[in-house]
């Protein structure tokens, strides 16, 4: 299989959708209500479909969910999810008053980590989760260098979770990996950050970058 399946409709899986497309591969989006995106959708070619038909369509799965019920929803998916990579760029916070990120929902832990336990016939890469949604597609309109984190304890999955960020446009200098699946906990932290620069940039693309 060579598509990419994509779940989750948002902004954020809406952004890797059109980005991956454009970039010419295969996209498969699975969504609760395809019919739904089909009537809305805008953007360059990509299949709509349910999420277990999505997850069936590929080998490469990337999770574009809220991260706050993303553990939930892939468990009951565990089955389907068997043997494949799992490509995981969710950070889950509660809310403010404001809507905006207030703080961690699993302190001590990670989504991540929480989908590797919980999927452990699952190989999960944590990624691209350091950024707003619209620098994930197009790292090189930003005006710096720009790093992409991968923490993961498959070395395989990490390579396939590379060639997609390659072709999204990330330099492989840019891409920094931290070893083991726990260490998505230090990147998924970032998120409490997340308000204050909004509030200073505004919604303007930026990612997190590590100067050597």
């Amino acid at each position: 299989m060579n598509s990419i399946t994509i779940l989750g409709s948002g902004r954020v899986g809406t952004a890797l959708a059109n980005a991956l497309s454009l970039a010419g591969r295969q996209v498969v989006v699975g969504t609760r209500e395809p019919d739904r995106l089909r009537a809305s959708w805008s953007g360059p070619a990509i299949e709509v479909t349910d999420v277990r038909d999505a997850i069936d369509r590929s080998d490469v799965v990337i999770n574009a969910t809220p991260g706050d019920t993303s553990v939930e929803r892939l468990t009951a998916r565990a089955e389907e999810l068997s043997g494949k990579t799992l490509i995981d760029v969710s950070n889950a916070t509660t809310r403010g008053d404001d809507g905006m990120p207030g703080g961690l929902v699993y302190e001590g832990s990670s989504v991540g980590e929480l989908l590797q336990a919980a999927l452990p016939h699952t190989a999960v890469v944590k990624t691209l989760n350091t950024m707003l949604f619209s620098a994930m597609g197009s790292p090189g309109t930003l005006g710096s260098a720009p790093t992409v984190f991968l923490s993961g304890d498959d070395s395989e999955a990490k390579d396939r979770a590379r060639d997609i960020l390659s072709a999204l446009g990330w330099d492989e200098r840019w891409m920094m990996d931290l070893g083991g699946i726990q260490t998505a906990r230090g990147t998924e932290a970032f998120a409490l950050l997340v308000p204050s620069l909004l509030g200073t940039l505004g919604f303007a693309p930026f990612a997190l970058s590590i100067a050597r």
